[in-house]
Parts: structure tokens; sequence; C-alpha cells
């Protein structure tokens, strides 16, 4: 039987249920609970801006989009949101969703920590990155009404979720560290690993092998 949270039908598809369970598997619940509320954020963002996506997509790329960080899946030569990526897609294609579909679901995923320019695409990827900037930046927190929050923290609580999810993430990117040059995730290290030198985009151009 499909399960509704704030008015958002989860998806119950054998392809649904297959990502539950394997997100439930290899996460802790914090990211389980975190990736949930991704999934039901976005999609109550979506209908707020009457945006057509397809469910079962956004499904899969908000269980999917902190793959990257669990133990399994965890690289140590890419960016986690690549890592999250390259699983969702070959999971989709396991179940016979292949092209533009599928890509459609790795770009959620690998853009969705680079600000504004999955806003700027197909739903299913802008509504992935409007569920993780509301759940951990905060952003559009007033755009859901206080109801529809409270509902879906009541089905997926987040007891100390800000230094939880800080300590998941610089878990999961501490042995890569270059691979947060230019992106957000260099703040989490700046602020948790002892001995981090962020890259510097100034003097990567400087110190080129071109002369001049």
């Amino acid at each position: 039987m499909s399960e509704t949270i704030a008015g958002v039908r989860i998806p119950d598809s054998a392809l649904a249920r297959e990502a539950t369970e394997l997100v439930r598997e290899v996460s802790p619940p914090l990211l389980f609970d975190h990736s949930r509320r991704v999934f039901l954020f976005g999609s109550l963002r979506g209908a707020e801006q009457g945006l057509h996506f397809d469910p079962e997509l956004l499904y899969v790329g908000a269980m999917f989009h902190d793959l990257g960080l669990t133990e399994r899946f965890r690289r140590t030569d890419q960016r986690f949101e690549i890592d999250g990526a390259d699983e969702a897609r070959r999971f989709l294609q396991t179940h016979g969703i292949t092209g533009e579909s599928a890509e459609r679901v790795w770009t959620a995923i690998a853009l969705h920590t680079t600000p504004q320019i999955p806003l700027h695409m197909a739903p299913e990827i802008a509504l992935v990155t409007r569920g993780v900037e509301l759940d951990v930046l905060g952003i559009g927190y007033h755009a859901v009404p206080d109801e529809q929050r409270a509902a879906v923290i009541a089905a997926h609580p987040r007891p100390d979720f800000k230094n939880r999810i800080l300590a998941m993430f610089t878990e999961g990117i501490k042995d890569r560290p270059d691979t947060t040059f230019g992106n957000v995730k260099a703040d989490v290290l700046a602020h948790f690993v002892p001995g981090f030198r962020r890259g510097d985009f100034v003097d990567v151009i400087k110190s080129s092998d071109w002369a001049e």
C-alpha cells in the first residue's frame, strides 16, 4: 500500500521499493531520513511552483543523492556527488530506464551541491536541489506551510541534524580533499579537518605550465 506524507504520495513501484531498501541497507538512519525528506520537500516545492515532474525519477534522485558518503559507494578519486550519480544511473539501467531519463537523474545528483544552475534545468534536477537546499540550508523554509513541514519531520525526524550531517560530510570526503576544489564541501573540511588547505583558483592559474 502506498504511503502519503504531508500530502505527497511516496512512489510504490517495484523500482521505488528496491531503491528504498537499498538506501535503508547501506545508509545510517540519519542519511535515510534526510534522503526521504529531500524527496518530500522537493515534491512540495514542485507543487508550489506548478512544476510537472516524474515522481519516480525524483524519488531515485533524492534517495541516491548522498550514496557517495556511504562506505559501500564511497570512492576517493572523484566527488561524492558523482559516486551517487553513477550508482543511480546503473540502478535505473538495470530496471530498463536508460537514455535521457537516466541522464536526468544522474545530473540531478551530480549537481545537487552546485548553486543556482540546477534550478534552471529539468524539474527533477531542480527539485532534488530544492529539497537538499531546504533540508540542509533552510532555503525555501517558509515556502512550505508549517503543517506540511511538521508532517515531514514527524515521519522522518532530524534530531541534532545540523551537527550530525556535518560530521557525515566530513567522514565522507576527508579522504579525497582535492575533490572539494571549487565547491561548497571545501568549507566542511576547512572547519573540521586540521591542516586542510583549500585549493586556490588564482594559484592554479599562476602556477600552470603556460609561460604567460
